[in-house]
This record gives structure tokens, C-alpha cells and sequence, in this order.
């Protein structure tokens, strides 16, 4: 593969939007850590499976965005491969089947080592991220992509990871994922604002589309102060020290995010502001990973 097409490939992976794989296995791995039950090695399988299903989704979405007729010439967001013309909806629809396909097959491992529920939440994992914008009702496209990423971005994958080195549930990883999922959402919920003038053209039922742009903003404000939430949390019902605060050196990040949201006008500006919030969640989860870790 030439160095161009590698770049293609590379960019329609959108790796502006890994932080919603990395996050939740350093979290729910940082808990194992704490506990003194981590497993290197499955922890690794974890997070490259996460991987390769963010960029199967991804790919999924290049593909049915473009097949739908969502991606257009009015498109203000990322670059779409398919849309672009840089690849063929077959090469995208292929690249998506051999992403999936290599998730489940490396998922056997922890299904191996962890159990047969890893296979159904696996499997189950594989499916949505299809049905996210494929299928005859795709979760993105009748207002359900928000929850869809909160369930299987944040507690499906906290807790999973926790599990999977644990090879037992625990209350904590529950808690935890509820501030990962919601970091997870707001990615979404500055791709939507940007592209709430195009979703509603093209019939893609966002909650932007359904309920006006400022429930997008009053959510994104919600989720930052549900993330904001869990430490003290963990402060006060699981006896965590003083570290477990350490989110807190990126309140004012937080806060100068919120400020945007609520005031730009301009929606090509929010390409950057999604890959700030994506970088955010970055920050946010090393800094609440060392808190656990540190207790």
C-alpha cells in the first residue's frame, strides 16, 4: 500500500475520535490496577479490540453516511473517504468487515481467558456499532446514537475492561464509566452541532434535529458536570484519598469548553472543538486513572 492510500485509510479511521476507545480501558484497567488484579495482557487485547471497533464503526459510518445520501457536497465536518471520492463504497464496506472481523477474532482470547459473556458482549459490541448508522433503524439516525455511546463506550467498556482482569463486576467500575460515557458523548454531541443544518436535509434524526441546537448544548454542559461528579463520588462512598480529584486541575478547560459550545457561531469552528473535546477526555481519564491509581 502506497504511502497515499495509507493516509487515506489512516484519516477515514478518524483517529480525532480514538479517545473513546483508549479512555475507558485505562480506566477500567487503572481499577484492576488499584485492586491489585491487573492483566497485562488482557488488558492489551482489550484495548485493541476497543480500537478496532471504533475504527469499524467508522468505517461504517464513511459507508452508510454515504449510501444514504448524508454525506454531501455541504458537508462542513471531517473529510469522508467515500463522500470524497478517495475510496469506493465496496473498499469501505470491505475495510468495515475486515476491521469487525479482526475485533472478533482477536476478542476470542479474552473470551478464552475471561469467559463466555465476553463473546456476547463482544458480539453484541460488533452489532451496534453496525446498527449505529446500518440496518433498517439506524440508532444514529432516530435519536438514540447518544445513548448508544454512553452504554457501550462507557459502561459496557469500563466495566468489561475491569472484568476482564478481574474476572468479576465491581461497583466502582459502574461509577466510573458513567464519567467516561459521558465524556464519550460529547464528542458526539459537537458532531451533531456542527452538523445539525446537513443531518436535518438529509433526514438523520439527531437530538439536535429533534429538540433544537440548544439541547445539544445544555447536554454537553450536563455531561461535563456528570463527569465532574463521579470523583467526589468515589471520595465519599468508596473512601478514595485526596488524589482522586485530580480532574479537577481540568475544570477551567472544561468550563472555557462549555463557554464555546454555548457561543460559536461559526460551524466549521467546531471541527477543532470536537478534536479538543476528544483531547479532553484524554486529559480527564489519565488524570482520574492516576487518582485511582495512586489510592
Amino acid at each position: 500500500m502506497s504511502s497515499s492510500k495509507l493516509s487515506i485509510w489512516i484519516e477515514a479511521a478518524r483517529p480525532q475520535t480514538l479517545a473513546a476507545a483508549i479512555v475507558p480501558v485505562l480506566v477500567g484497567a487503572s481499577l484492576a490496577f488499584q485492586s491489585g488484579l491487573l492483566n497485562w495482557p488482557n488488558t492489551i487485547v482489550a484495548l485493541a479490540c476497543a480500537m478496532l471497533i471504533q475504527i469499524g464503526t467508522n468505517f461504517a459510518n464513511d459507508y452508510f453516511d454515504f449510501v444514504k445520501g448524508s454525506d454531501t457536497d455541504e458537508r462542513i465536518g471531517f473529510r469522508r473517504a467515500t463522500a470524497a471520492g478517495l475510496t469506493t463504497p465496496k473498499q469501505m464496506l470491505n475495510a468495515t468487515i475486515m476491521t469487525m472481523t479482526l475485533a472478533f477474532f482477536l476478542g476470542l482470547y479474552l473470551v478464552w481467558s475471561a469467559g463466555w459473556i465476553i463473546l456476547i458482549i463482544g458480539l453484541l459490541s460488533l452489532l451496534f456499532g453496525i446498527l449505529y448508522t446500518g440496518g433498517p433503524f439506524p440508532l444514529g439516525y432516530n435519536g438514540l446514537g447518544d445513548l448508544f455511546v454512553f452504554i457501550f463506550f462507557g459502561i459496557v467498556a469500563v466495566m468489561t475492561t475491569y472484568y476482564v482482569n478481574a474476572l468479576e463486576w465491581s461497583e466502582s467500575s459502574f461509577w466510573a464509566s458513567l464519567a467516561v460515557g459521558a465524556l464519550c458523548v460529547n464528542i458526539l454531541v459537537v458532531n451533531n452541532l456542527r452538523d445539525v443544518e446537513q443531518d436535518k436535509i438529509s433526514g438523520k434524526k439527531t437530538l439536535g434535529v429533534l429538540f433544537g441546537e440548544n439541547i445539544l448544548k445544555i447536554e454537553y454542559t450536563l455531561m461535563i458536570l456528570l463527569a465532574y461528579a463521579i470523583p467526589p463520588h468515589f471520595f465519599v462512598q468508596f473512601d478514595y484519598s485526596i488524589w482522586i480529584f485530580l480532574p479537577i486541575l481540568a475544570l477551567p478547560l472544561a468550563a472555557y469548553y462549555v463557554y464555546r459550545i454555548w457561543t460559536e457561531e461559526d460551524k466549521k469552528q467546531l471541527n477543532p472543538m470536537l478534536e479538543k473535546t476528544s483531547q479532553f477526555m484524554v486529559l480527564f481519564g489519565l488524570l482520574f486513572s492516576i487518582g485511582i491509581m495512586l489510592n
